[in-house]
Formats: C-alpha cells, structure tokens, sequence
C-alpha cells in the first residue's frame, strides 16, 4: 500500500479512533461499534478501509471476526514522516543548540 492510500484512511475521525481502540488489543467488531454512534455495516465499511490499507489484521475465532492493528502497516507511513521531519528537526536542533551557546557565551 502507499502512504497516501494509509493517509487517507486515517484522515477520517472514526476510522481514527477505531485504530486507537484496536492498537492494544484484538476487538470484535460489535466491541468496536460499541464506541460510536454509527451503525454495524457503516463500522465494518470503516474496517474494510483500514484492512484495505493495510493498517488492521482481521482474523476469525468461531464466528467473530476480531481486529488489532497491523503495526508494519505503519512502518511506510513511519518512515515518510521521518524522512519529511527528520532533516527539518536535526536543523532546528542545531540552531537551538547553537543559539543555547551564544547565550552562555554572553
């Protein structure tokens, strides 16, 4: 998947909050549903996305489907926003450091 398409499941509040919910531990979808004012088919559509993207596992135990996030789904957007921040930050740190120096100097 690319970052754009994992950015923009993430751009939607609720899917948002689904990951939230399911980033510690495996929730059913009726569990998940339970957090939101939406009904069960517009909460699995919101899942469907997020195992689209590749941000959610999905598996079966009898007939429950149970979701947990896919933490290496997010390792593309990771490191796309190391590689934009990173650098930016680096510099920052630097002249915060060299300014910090003057200070002292004075």
């Amino acid at each position: 998947m690319t970052v754009l398409v994992k950015l923009q499941a993430l751009s939607n509040e609720t899917r948002f909050a689904i990951v939230k919910l399911a980033r510690k531990r495996e929730m059913s979808a009726g569990a998940i549903a339970k957090h939101f004012k939406l009904t069960r088919p517009a909460v699995s559509q919101h899942l469907g996305m997020l195992r689209a993207a590749g941000l959610l596992n999905e598996h079966r135990v009898g007939s429950k489907r149970l979701y947990i996030v896919r933490e290496e789904g997010f390792d593309e957007l990771a490191e796309f926003i190391e590689n934009f921040w990173g650098p930016r930050l680096r510099k920052l740190k630097l002249a915060a450091e060299s300014a910090e120096r003057r200070g002292r100097k004075k």
